[in-house]
């Protein structure tokens, strides 16, 4: 009886051996395909936009080019399998006095040459000699029988464990942990006495996550440990991943800090620090952005000093400096002022003595193949430049903005426009940054609306465009938005949208890039702007009307139940739009769903055409053809053939 009843009164027996039968065959079929996984694995999608960067997962490469720069063996072996066959010029020349010499480096190279692998694998090979020193017997050579279980994230994943390597903690929410917990190689080492030896000091979230990804590539046949400590994630899972003593920690100020004050035991001690790495140190060390970095600097160089400590220092625009007009300027004066930059810089990071200064950077600022290009305008018509651009030139681009609430709105207009954009800025959950950062390196053409959080560091693969919606206020920011694109000797576009207040901006930029010449004025075909403002100025509507309905929603509803909770009557002085019914409100969804449909089928006619000479007769002997959007960005400059 209970059988039949939990069962239900349909089952019979006949439905019940079907229903086996068919539990059977997908036991059957999750066999197979974990077999073939097993055998050989399939790719996998990638699940991190940093993760598919670091090299090919092809032959092996030769690395004899890394020999005579003291890298360690198991790096070159990783170096090998990851496809790096040569150094670039900033590694070539900071790695030897940094593993040989043990000086302190500041380095600075323009965006895209590989600056991470500069303090990467000198702090790799740090600890691997402080293991020797510490325990004689377990060298970094280790015989072949005890193999080394490696969970990089950009090797395959075996997917049985070897004896003595358990298979790593999984909870239920996986793709955190994976960010957090160290994945270059978890060997079973004695972690009660394990000090932290190398600490990474990042100025966002998303560099930080990126920097463990690559130095887990290079590590993940060395068994050295990294974990990640930034804001945005469960400090109460950052504590566990610390509790396991990882050697190396990536973090942001704040979160770091925030882990110091609480006493974490693995963060107590840290006179054993044997390096010390500031990436983007410019922008860390700029008065009023990081206030938990200058307590984390003062501790470090009082209380918790180690005189053997090695201190890198790394960014993009380390040695620019900030012009007078030429009017006012003498040369004498101009090198003082860089030196005393410099020296200001080391004075903060408390770099003592005299550290190896490597600038490999252009007076440009910016990289050779990327090609800067402009285009002035009204306030009111960026939206018709921008969204003619990523109609006429799709491919993946990201768009910069200097505050959240413009980023909001263009993401609000854009999807009405149906481009699927992807915005990204400080206001958003930590797990959507990282969402919308993966999306956006998976799609071939795709658009990332973001605030300066995405400027600095960030090696997203093939971007083709970089658009600045709005004017950076600083050179800096400008030469690290546009060294998104144009990275690792590709080409790439940058744009600059210029409105009457951007000028200033703008021609501060000139002058301390030493630009000469205007930028050259991205061409335009005006014959089509009257389709876009069309389509523009009918997004612009629906959107202003689904903000202002939104927020009145959203306000009121506020008001309702704070009245009800308090038993008063309902103040329709309140209430924003005088409290509308439900046919007035009725009567305007029924307006903003014939607008999207008005919209919709402006979107569906084609706007770039091109003219085509016919002996057909046609009206005005023409005949109007859809004009197809192959050509690049980059093409349309060099055909119309502007200076460079």
């Amino acid at each position: 009886m209970n059988q039949s009843q939990d069962e239900g009164p349909d089952v019979t027996p006949e439905t019940q051996h079907k229903t086996s039968k068919k539990k059977k065959q997908r036991k059957k079929k999750k066999k197979t395909t974990t077999t073939e996984e097993a055998g050989a694995p399939s790719p996998k999608k990638n699940k991190n936009w940093s993760r598919t960067l670091v090299g090919s997962e092809g032959p092996s490469a030769d690395v004899t080019a890394w020999k005579d720069l003291f890298v360690p063996a198991p790096v070159l072996q990783a170096l090998s399998v990851l496809g790096f066959s040569a150094p670039t010029p900033i590694q070539a020349l900071a790695l030897p006095p940094a593993i040989r010499d043990r000086l302190d480096i500041l380095g600075a190279a323009e965006t895209g040459s590989g600056k991470t692998l500069c303090f990467g694998i000198p702090m790799i090979h740090s600890i691997l000699e402080w293991r020797k020193a510490s325990d004689g017997e377990q060298t970094t050579d280790r015989p072949e029988d005890t193999e080394v279980c490696v969970e990089s994230l950009y090797l395959p994943a075996s997917s049985e464990t070897t004896d003595g390597c358990p298979a790593p903690e999984t909870s239920g929410d996986t793709a955190p942990e994976q960010e957090e917990t160290g994945g270059a190689g978890q060997t079973q080492r004695k972690t009660h006495k394990q000090p932290l030896l190398g600490l990474v000091l990042t100025p966002t979230r998303e560099l930080a996550v990126q920097v463990k990804h690559h130095i887990d590539a290079v590590a993940s046949f060395t068994g050295v440990t990294t974990a990640i400590v930034v804001g945005g994630m469960a400090p109460q899972k950052q504590h566990r991943v610390l509790m396991r003593r990882p050697e190396i920690v990536i973090a942001t100020p704040g979160r770091l800090w925030e882990m110091i004050r609480e006493k974490h035991p693995h963060l107590q001690n840290l006179r054993q620090l044997r390096c010390l790495v500031i990436d983007e140190a410019d922008r860390m060390v700029e008065k009023g952005h990081f206030a938990e970095l200058e307590n984390l600097l003062e501790m470090l160089g009082t209380s918790q000093f180690n005189p053997s400590r090695q201190t890198f220092v790394f960014s993009a625009t380390l040695t620019m400096e900030h012009s007078l007009p030429a009017r006012l300027q003498q040369k004498k004066r101009k090198k003082t002022e860089q030196r005393s930059r410099l020296q200001l810089l080391m004075e903060k990071v408390g770099i003592k003595g005299k550290p190896k200064v490597i600038d490999l950077t252009r007076r440009e600022a910016t990289v050779e193949t990327l090609t800067e290009t402009r285009i002035n305008c009204t306030k009111e018509e960026k939206d018709l430049f921008l969204y003619y651009f990523l109609l006429q030139y799709p491919g993946r681009s990201m768009v910069f903005a200097n505050s959240i609430d413009c980023i909001k709105r263009l993401s609000a207009l854009l999807q009405i426009l149906d481009c699927a954009p992807l915005p990204l800025h400080a206001n958003m959950h930590q797990k959507q940054r990282l969402k919308n950062l993966e999306r956006f390196a998976e799609a071939d053409s795709c658009v990332l609306l973001t605030t300066d959080v995405a400027a600095r560091g960030l090696d997203i693969p093939n971007v083709q465009h970089v658009i600045h919606y709005q004017v950076p206020r600083t050179s800096e920011t400008y030469v690290h938005r546009s060294g998104r694109t144009a990275r690792a000797a590709r080409e790439g576009l940058s744009l600059l949208l210029i409105g009457p207040d951007d000028l200033m901006n703008y021609k501060k930029i000139c002058r301390t890039l030493e630009k000469s010449e205007e930028l050259p004025v991205f061409p335009v075909q005006s014959a089509c702007m009257s389709a876009i403002k069309e389509r523009v100025t009918l997004a612009r509507k629906i959107e202003k009307m689904e903000y202002f309905h939104g927020r009145e929603k959203q306000h009121n509803s506020w008001v309702r139940q704070a009245s009800e909770a308090m038993e008063l009557d309902v103040d329709e002085e309140l209430l924003l739009g005088g409290g509308k019914d439900e046919d007035e409100e009725r009567e305007q969804q029924r307006l903003i769903k014939s607008l999207k449909k008005q919209l919709k089928q402006l979107i569906a006619q084609p706007v770039f055409t091109r003219q085509m000479k016919t002996k057909y007769p046609t009206q005005m002997g023409r005949l109007q053809l859809p004009l197809t959007t192959a050509d690049t960005a980059l093409a349309s400059l060099s055909r119309d053939t502007l200076p460079r």
